[in-house]
């Protein structure tokens, strides 16, 4: 019988017990979100963050900058956010316009205010084994996999994409949880059989439906990263109906993974302001 990690159900039960821990701490937290032109898709997500703050207690500053701005402007407004002393993290909802250098904006955020963990300094932390702020989405597949009780020590671990805010993150929280890791990607020589070598599959490689029985080793733990749109419904990169016949746990798309990048970002935003205190 399959086990459906749940990220829903888990990530209420964080978000209850972090609303009580800023209840008790006396602080108020503050979140800054900076978007930049109107993707509805972004749009979303950044409503949603926000909806998280207000259930949970932390404060939120929505600032929106147009299409066209330049990497200047943008620049401007990091360059705010971090000297004010009421902020305590800073979000950049990514991808950004093709005209924006997207490095110079995540490198232009403070450390002490990086909840989103991306950061070269958070990301070199991360690799040698000392993290500080990791990002959300795989700190949020660890806490899953921590509240379902699946042994990550010892297991072989295979991450489907080396994106730097999913993939290679992923791959050092795993490899710092003492699991054994292998990174795919488009240039793997035969990947099927690299994937059906896992103990812990994790895909975030944005194919809909990618994953099929086939490269599913019986017995898996299978982490579904992928958002993908096919027919006007929501899935994600494992062929969810067939493969689960033969994991052991797998996450749903929606309901597994998102909820538990938000819970993240929020626990993230409360560590913020309880370190600049």
């Amino acid at each position: 019988m399959v086990t459906i990690l749940d990220g829903k159900v888990v990530s209420e039960k964080r978000l209850e017990l972090l609303k009580e821990a800023i209840g008790e701490s006396g602080l108020y937290p503050r979140l800054a979100t900076v978007i930049v032109g109107g993707d509805p898709a972004s749009q979303m997500y950044v409503r949603m963050k926000h909806r998280a703050c207000e259930r949970v207690g932390i404060g939120s500053v929505g600032i929106e900058c147009p299409g066209d701005a330049t990497t200047q402007k943008v620049l401007e407004t990091i360059t705010r956010l971090n000297k004010d002393p009421e902020i305590n993290g800073i979000l950049v909802q990514l991808p950004l316009p093709k005209q924006i250098d997207t490095d110079k904006i995540i490198s232009a955020v403070r450390t002490e205010k990086d909840v989103d963990g991306f950061h070269p300094t958070s990301l070199g932390l991360l690799m040698s084994g000392k993290p500080g702020f990791t990002p959300c989405t795989p700190t949020g597949i660890m806490t899953l996999l921590k509240e379902y009780h699946i042994p990550v020590a010892g297991a072989r671990a295979v991450v489907a994409g080396r994106s730097i805010d999913v993939g290679r993150p992923m791959a050092a929280l795993l490899t710092n949880a003492d699991a054994t890791v292998t990174i795919c990607h488009s240039k793997t020589k035969d990947l099927p059989a690299e994937l059906k070598r896992a103990d812990i599959l994790v895909s975030a490689i944005g194919k809909a439906q990618f994953i099929t029985p086939e490269m599913v080793k019986p017995g898996a733990v299978v982490i579904d990263v992928g958002i993908n749109q096919l027919d006007g419904k929501l899935v994600g990169d494992v062929d969810f109906a067939a493969v689960k016949d033969i994991a052991s746990a797998i996450t749903p798309v929606p309901g597994g993974v998102g909820p538990m990048t938000i819970a993240t970002l929020m626990e993230n935003t409360f560590a913020a302001a309880t370190r600049m205190e």
